[in-house]
């Protein structure tokens, strides 16, 4: 079982699709590191990703908003990718529907089988300073404006904080 005051993301890269398994909270503090896990297999040419969420205990708008830029740029793929979150609680499909993201991606709350292979690992969740945090949380909202324009009205005001706080450095 997660231990959710250690959040932290179990992935296997070599497994088709790539595996994710979200223990604990998902958070600012930790979606970076998805992000850019994410992002690298991308670059590999990696298009088929399934989340587990079974074990997350919790999820914030930047978590949700850096699935929302995952799920945006697999569709941007020559050959378009896909992103299929399985095993979701009932809050947190809540939160997935209320932000839209289940018009991006694949939302399944039946079983999956996540055979992780001996090439599983835990992601680093380093660090960013203040600066880079703040750019991942605004370009994750701005993910989730994109994933649903209902989602502007919602965080107008973090969006303007955000911009002014990245513009005046």
């Amino acid at each position: 079982m997660a231990d959710p005051a250690k959040p932290s993301f179990l992935v296997d890269a070599y497994a088709d699709p790539v595996l994710v398994r979200i223990e604990g909270r998902a958070s600012f503090a930790n979606a970076g590191s998805l992000k850019d896990f994410i992002g690298e297999m991308i670059r590999q040419g990696k298009t088929r990703f399934v989340l587990d969420f079974s074990q997350c205990t919790s999820m914030d708008s930047t978590f949700l908003g850096v699935l929302a830029g995952a799920a945006l740029e697999l569709r941007r793929q020559t050959t378009p990718g896909v992103l299929t979150m399985v095993r979701v609680s009932e809050r947190n499909l809540e939160l997935i529907r209320n932000l839209g993201l289940h018009k991006l991606a694949t939302v399944d709350s039946g079983e999956f089988p996540m055979n992780f292979g001996g090439g599983a690992q835990a992601l680093d969740t380093k660090k960013k300073d203040e600066i880079e945090s703040a750019k991942l949380v605004l370009e994750a909202h701005e993910n989730l404006v994109s994933a649903d324009s209902a989602n502007a009205a919602k965080f107008q005001d973090v969006l303007a904080f955000l911009r002014n706080r990245v513009e005046s450095r």
